[in-house]
């Protein structure tokens, strides 16, 4: 990272930056062509769960390159300057990670994805028992890098 005074190297620290976001942004490639496309989440602070429609355009992708690229940001509010418009900057958080994705598919583990995503966004405790779950997919992906950066004039709100 080129500026390291703005790293966040607590990963407990990243994790909650993670945990006050509302989308992920998922990047994937294919033939040397970037696709991104925000996704809803759930984090256990090792792997991120997402999950999809049987096909679409990720399908496509992922089932030929399964490295992804995964960014957050939380915090986000731009500071303006009424004099100077070279002074104008953002106050945020981000967190861009990398890893595999990989496609759950046992029902056990497909609703134990599903109850990470539904935590991530509710608090109620979500039971998938009678839920067909034929007609989507679930992912799992294994982080295998992350850092985090936040503004300098960062303070939690």
């Amino acid at each position: 990272m080129r500026r390291k005074d703005k790293e966040i190297k607590d990963l407990n620290q990243i994790s909650r930056v993670i945990k006050n976001c509302q989308v992920c942004r998922l990047g994937v490639s294919q033939d040397d062509v970037p696709y991104i496309v925000p996704v809803s989440f759930g984090y256990d602070g090792k792997t991120i769960y997402f999950h999809s429609a049987k096909d679409g355009k990720k399908m496509d992708i992922l089932s030929v390159n399964n490295n992804v690229c995964f960014e957050f940001e939380s915090g986000v509010e731009i500071l303006s300057d009424e004099v100077k418009p070279c002074n104008w900057s953002f106050t945020f958080q981000s967190v861009i990670g990398f890893g595999k994705a990989e496609e759950l598919s046992s029902r056990e583990d497909k609703i134990k994805g599903l109850k990470h995503i539904m935590e991530q966004y509710s608090d109620k405790k979500w039971e998938f028992t009678d839920l067909p779950l034929n007609g989507i997919r679930v992912w799992a992906i294994n982080i295998e890098s992350v850092t985090g950066k936040q503004s300098l004039d960062y303070t939690d709100q």
